[in-house]
């Protein structure tokens, strides 16, 4: 049933800095701002690397297989599959920040500290206490991603994307967005279309784009969203970044075939055209 009662949703936004760090102030953040934007959060570990598998992954000496918090590198081919655009690039500049710290970093656990994968959830610093994963995105070698409750660097992480983005960097160098109506495979995208409706059940929010695109946010992260005014973009393009999933085998007639699931407005926002 759709949302047609007064709510927050078609509210006067009031929590411009959650929801518009990746498309509005991060996009006109001077750069030389970024080196003290993330800083170094308590309770860190020192810890040695062993091996750093991609752009966003590492294996320590004692065994932990470490995902970095609040980037996303592009993939590397699978099974002699073709890897992404400067996802070798991030590989070997993630390989580089590491062997300049002599493989010793200070690794701080996020609130969430493993994925599904059993991976360890964590921020990583080197010797100096600088953020490796502002680093790689500040550079255009990974996409800024918010994702609740992991989010403490979320905001300096999207000025640094913005910088990044500002200057054509890597990743940013061609705009990355996919049309929503173009949507091919799952897997993580940067993807922009206009919004069609807005929905409430209990299911969370539902986000229905052109196309085949649905967004969801789940009713426990609903109140996150309190400022966004999501009635007012009926009709405006947008920008949404995470993990399409296909729902072709289990699509119900009237169903979106692709689902994207957010829990942090940071991953939502008006379409900025600066490409």
């Amino acid at each position: 049933m759709l949302c047609r009662r007064p709510s927050p949703y078609g509210s006067t936004l009031n929590k411009a800095s959650l929801w518009g760090a990746f498309f509005v102030w991060a996009l006109v953040t001077a750069p030389q701002a970024l080196a003290a934007a993330c800083p170094l959060l308590p309770n860190g570990q020192e810890v040695t690397v062993r091996q750093v598998v991609d752009g966003d992954t590492l294996r320590l000496v004692d065994g932990r297989s470490v995902r970095l918090i609040g980037v996303n590198a592009p993939e590397l081919g699978k099974s002699g599959g073709t890897a992404q655009p400067y996802a070798e690039a991030a590989r070997r500049r993630l390989q580089a920040l590491v062997e300049a710290s002599d493989e010793r970093l200070t690794l701080v656990p996020g609130v969430e500290q493993a994925d599904r994968f059993g991976r360890t959830l964590a921020h990583l610093y080197d010797r100096q206490g600088r953020n490796l994963e502002m680093q790689l995105i500040a550079e255009g070698l990974g996409y800024a991603v918010a994702i609740a409750p992991n989010t403490r660097l979320a905001d300096c992480q999207a000025a640094a994307e913005g910088a990044a983005r500002n200057a054509r960097l890597g990743v940013w160098k061609q705009d990355p967005a996919i049309a929503a109506t173009r949507i091919a495979e799952g897997g993580f995208a940067v993807v922009q279309g206009r919004l069609q409706d807005v929905e409430r059940n209990r299911g969370g929010l539902w986000l229905q784009f052109e196309g085949d695109l649905v967004v969801n946010v789940p009713n426990r992260f609903v109140d996150a969203f309190d400022g966004v005014p999501l009635r007012q973009w009926i009709g405006r393009n947008l920008e949404a970044r995470g993990w399409i999933s296909d729902r072709s085998r289990r699509q119900e007639a009237g169903r979106a075939r692709w689902q994207m699931t957010l829990n942090d407005p940071r991953m939502l926002g008006l379409r900025v055209e600066s490409f």
